[in-house]
């Protein structure tokens, strides 16, 4: 596939605010934001799902830190919505999924879904936003308190309504995301020991797993954090459990290293750097995460791009590498994006640089929905738009942040970087 010229910065800044644009369409009129669809339409069908309300807030945040006109009162909606409507006034924390006046209609609390609400509120702190600031003591009190575990050095995964039961099951992809948001935690509270969680699940999860595995990454446990590589077996293409090893994952994971790496770097004044090998924020503690970022994207490439006759990223691959789900998700090729330029940005080696040419004149070319708006969530083998795992178009999370990622240092976060920019 020829490569066009590298996107310029006032290219990923339009199509940054055009997939904005796009977002602003799934305000609900029964409280904060709604799934849409393929034509950007909101679909009456879905409840009121808490991931899609967090990560929508954290978009806008972002937004309003890029001086995109009403996206500070997008932000705002989203805080309400996380501070009532889909928050549990009884029990604490906040329900999956709800109808219009906040009945849950799960009777559950994942971690996934508390990681972005974390996420959401330390943007919105960053973006000076009312309300911004309580939600994170919330949202923080809520992760610490009932899905850290310090023993672990990881987070458990779910737990029903009122705290009473928790789920055997554990989760890489709920970590992963831990990872993003206790960074973005770091980087609004100032407290370093949401950093160091950050260390302790990559170190359980990528040094320790994915390194014994082959670096592809186990992402299903039990109680006992043993692996479980035949989970899902039997349902694949599942949305959040997939089956096998996850090139989308491998790809992010490798991103959130070196995000990690120059965020714990920056964290150690130069007495502590000097000390010794031991420390727990010294030299040798982070050597392992550039090369493991390299390890994972290099594989996940390997696995995962053009394999089967047509360009594009298969979803899964079996643990020998071959593709289970070969319809690509937008979300892989972005992060994919995303990785390729923060590993350019740490190594300075050219060849990330051709990934990221590649990926994006691949996004244009058969992801970019100009007729409709955003991306297409998904692409059969042929890269034609399909819905076997996604329907419609309910997020536009990972393809803004491609945009973003590019253009910002590796530390602090996006909206933390943002913030400095703009002297908020």
């Amino acid at each position: 596939m020829p490569t066009p010229a590298r996107p310029t910065s006032a290219d990923l800044d339009d199509e940054c605010r055009r997939l904005i644009d796009f977002a602003r369409r799934s305000v609900d009129p029964r409280g904060g934001f709604g799934w849409l669809d393929d034509h950007g339409e909101l679909d009456a069908s879905q409840p009121l799902h808490l991931w899609i309300n967090a990560r929508m807030t954290h978009v806008f945040g972002l937004a309003h830190l890029l001086d995109v006109d009403g996206a500070g009162e997008l932000a705002d909606r989203g805080i309400a919505a996380l501070s009532g409507l889909l928050h549990d006034d009884v029990n604490g924390g906040w329900w999956s999924e709800v109808d219009a006046h906040g009945r849950p209609l799960a009777d559950e609390k994942g971690a996934y879904d508390h990681a972005f609400v974390l996420l959401a509120a330390s943007t919105g702190v960053q973006a000076g936003r009312p309300g911004a600031r309580e939600l994170l003591a919330d949202a923080a009190s809520v992760v610490a308190g009932r899905f850290w575990d310090d023993e672990a050095g990881a987070c458990v995964e779910q737990w029903d309504g009122a705290w009473q039961r928790l789920d055997p099951y554990r989760g890489a992809n709920a970590n992963m995301h831990a990872v993003e948001a206790f960074l973005a935690a770091a980087d609004a509270t100032g407290d370093d020991v949401w950093r160091q969680r950050a260390v302790r699940i990559a170190e359980r999860l990528i040094d320790r797993e994915a390194r014994s595995a082959g670096w592809r990454i186990p992402e299903h446990y039990d109680e006992r954090w043993v692996p479980q590589p035949d989970y899902a077996r039997e349902n694949p293409a599942d949305p959040f459990r997939p089956f096998g090893a996850t090139i989308g994952h491998a790809l992010e994971w490798s991103r959130l290293l070196l995000h990690l790496d120059a965020a714990t770097s920056a964290a150690v004044e130069p007495s502590e750097a000097s000390g010794s090998a031991e420390d727990d924020g010294g030299e040798a503690s982070r050597s392992w995460l550039v090369p493991a970022a390299q390890s994972l994207f290099d594989l996940a490439v390997s696995d995962g791009w053009d394999v089967d006759g047509a360009p594009g990223l298969v979803y899964t691959v079996d643990w020998d590498g071959v593709p289970v789900v070969r319809h690509r998700m937008h979300w892989v090729v972005a992060e994919g994006i995303a990785a390729a330029a923060t590993l350019y940005q740490a190594t300075g080696e050219e060849r990330y640089l051709r990934h990221y040419d590649t990926w994006w004149a691949y996004a244009q070319q058969h992801l970019v929905d100009r007729e409709h708006g955003s991306w297409w969530h998904e692409l059969d083998p042929g890269n034609h738009p399909a819905a076997t795992v996604w329907q419609g178009k309910p997020d536009v999370y990972h393809a803004v942040q491609a945009t973003l990622v590019p253009r910002l240092p590796l530390a602090p976060g996006m909206a933390a970087a943002l913030a400095r920019r703009t002297g908020r």
